[in-house]
């Protein structure tokens, strides 16, 4: 076991609660909003989608269902009423784990992905709003592989979104898989040659995100049961990756269901949370040097409950993330929580808000997402229930007029959803930053918008969102209380406090290195990993073509000069 915390220590926490979260306030209405319905019963729990699947707009919501019962898909009436749609999805009349929609083709709709554990994986290609099963020619698995959570991401920054499969084989046979994304519509297990395929885990769910601040992805993964370790797996920048779970400090033997990821203090780095059973949840804080420390205890986010599902948010738009969480108990037992609000009050200290806030949350519970049902800037909670109870949906109806923005991506060089993207905004002086992932928490799926609170500002200094591609866009002066959709290339970059073009280039490359810049480049300079110079030559104009069929395969980096300074890297991949 990992540790036992005191019970004391979560009893204080729950009568912290101060004025400052007294004003925060949830109301279930799924009913009156036309979401009333159950997942049925599956063991452990089914997945939920608080996510745009029509994209027009208004989030709506998908939530996995038990056997011979249809997925649940509610369509958002453009004003937080919901209708169920009932003939979107061919065949799925099967138990599913995990709903998640994804655009894994480029092509600007978004295609839906659905796991199971009993029957099988599931993607559907969306076209003109209609549904394919397209699996067995998308070359992903077919058969039951125990699959419970997938997370979208791209690992070798191409544009594409690869895949990473968490499977939960009671038996230890089936290892996660790590799935390429071609670019062809078909996808190409790269498990072994990436360095995943080491062994099977017993693995709940994973997440995409990038743990130093390096550009590239890393993963990840929550194992179920205390003979098994949580892994983190770096990425190399080479097409592979190396497990790092001691020398991060984050390879802890528990009950691990969800992994979350948020930068709960503000610094730039992205931290992990990560759900269990009684013994207490873990919240690992980013240290910027390649390890983590557990803050749960001392920053009473411990729990010590059947934890599930668990996601950031800033519920009042104060400008930190407070700390949502699901329950497998029904909260009759002393010190055992059903579910949990955290609200953060900044120097690594939570406290607990009382249960007046959400009002009757107390059934057992696991997947959760946070969406915004009315477009009014304040996040709303979903809830998958088991035991035939009904969902939730936890209303905002926080008493505050604090401002907000929501950023909305959409990427060109990179991705389409712009996953794998960090948004970075400033007020005063105060920085926030989000990432955007595609599978994330417990079976989870938020908001394709990106959430952040300002409080009593009227006006956001910048918004810089930084791309997979390597290329930066930033807006200033932005107005408040709108929903900001950032086309990837659309602006100039700020970067180290200089203006830096807007960049295009393709990665892998073969034989040429072709680089689209909106300023002249004047120089440029190609240099191995090792820091060795390999071309450095003058430029004339707006592009590059430069022949590089002479390199190795490996990982290369070449400086471009504007304005005769060295102001924008760029991160090779020679294939």
């Amino acid at each position: 076991m990992y540790r036992f915390a005191n019970y004391i220590t979560q009893v204080v926490f729950f009568f912290l609660c101060s004025s400052i979260c007294a004003q925060i306030n949830f109301q279930n209405q799924a009913s009156a909003r036309g979401v009333g319905d159950s997942c049925g019963i599956i063991d452990l729990g089914g997945g939920i989608s608080f996510f745009d699947y029509n994209n027009d707009g208004w989030d709506d919501i998908t939530l996995a269902t038990e056997d011979s019962q249809n997925l649940l898909i509610y369509k958002n009436t453009s004003g937080g009423f919901f209708i169920l749609e009932t003939s979107l999805v061919p065949n799925n009349t099967y138990q599913q784990r995990q709903p998640i929609w994804v655009d894994y083709d480029n092509d600007g709709d978004y295609d839906l992905y659905v796991t199971s554990d009993t029957e099988g994986n599931r993607l559907y290609q969306n076209n003109n709003n209609s549904l394919t099963d397209v699996t067995t020619s998308s070359g992903l698995p077919v058969p039951n592989i125990f699959t419970y959570g997938s997370s979208w991401g791209d690992y070798n920054n191409d544009g594409y979104l690869d895949v990473f499969l968490s499977n939960r084989d009671v038996n230890f046979q089936i290892p996660n898989y790590l799935f390429k994304n071609n670019g062809d519509g078909t996808f190409t297990n790269v498990s072994d040659v990436t360095g995943i395929g080491n062994g099977s885990h017993l693995s709940f769910c994973s997440a995409f995100f990038d743990y130093d601040n390096d550009g590239w992805q890393d993963i990840y993964v929550a194992n179920d049961k205390t003979q098994t370790q949580n892994l983190l797996y770096h990425n190399n920048g080479d097409g592979t990756y190396t497990e790092v779970g001691e020398t991060s400090g984050t390879n802890v033997s528990i009950d691990a269901m969800s992994t979350t990821i948020g930068d709960y203090n503000n610094d730039g780095w992205f931290d992990i949370y990560i759900t269990n059973g009684p013994d207490g949840n873990v919240l690992f804080k980013n240290n910027a040097n390649g390890t983590f420390t557990d803050m749960a205890l001392v920053s009473g986010t411990i729990f010590n409950s059947t934890a599930w599902g668990s996601v950031f948010l800033d519920a009042e738009n104060d400008g930190d993330l407070d700390l949502y969480v699901s329950g497998a108990s029904d909260g009759s037992v002393p010190g055992f929580l059903s579910a949990a609000f955290y609200e953060n009050l900044t120097n690594d200290t939570f406290s607990l808000l009382s249960n007046s806030s959400f009002n009757d949350d107390n059934l057992e519970s696991y997947a959760n997402a946070i969406g915004d049902i009315d477009n009014d800037g304040y996040p709303e909670i979903v809830v998958s229930n088991s035991g035939n109870e009904d969902l939730f949906l936890w209303k905002n109806l926080t008493t505050t007029s604090n401002n907000w923005l929501k950023v909305k991506l959409e990427g060109t060089v990179s991705n389409r959803q712009g996953i794998g993207s960090t948004i970075e905004i400033s007020v005063n002086g105060l920085k926030q930053y989000r990432y955007t992932l595609c599978g994330e928490g417990y079976l989870g799926q938020n908001s394709a918008s990106e959430f952040f609170g300002v409080g009593s500002d009227t006006t956001i200094d910048y918004v810089k969102v930084t791309w997979l591609s390597g290329m930066q866009d930033v807006f200033y002066d932005v107005s408040v209380n709108q929903t900001l959709n950032i086309v990837e290339g659309s602006t100039l970059s700020v970067y180290e406090n200089q203006f830096v073009p807007a960049v295009k280039f393709k990665n892998p490359i073969s034989d040429k290195l072709l680089v689209i810049s909106s300023q002249e480049i004047n120089e440029y300079e190609i240099y191995d990993e090792l820091g060795k110079t390999i071309i450095n030559k003058v430029n004339d104009g707006v592009k590059l073509d430069v022949d590089i069929g002479f390199l190795e395969s490996g990982l290369y980096f070449c400086k471009l000069k504007f304005n005769n300074h060295y102001v924008k890297t760029l991160k090779l991949i020679k294939k």
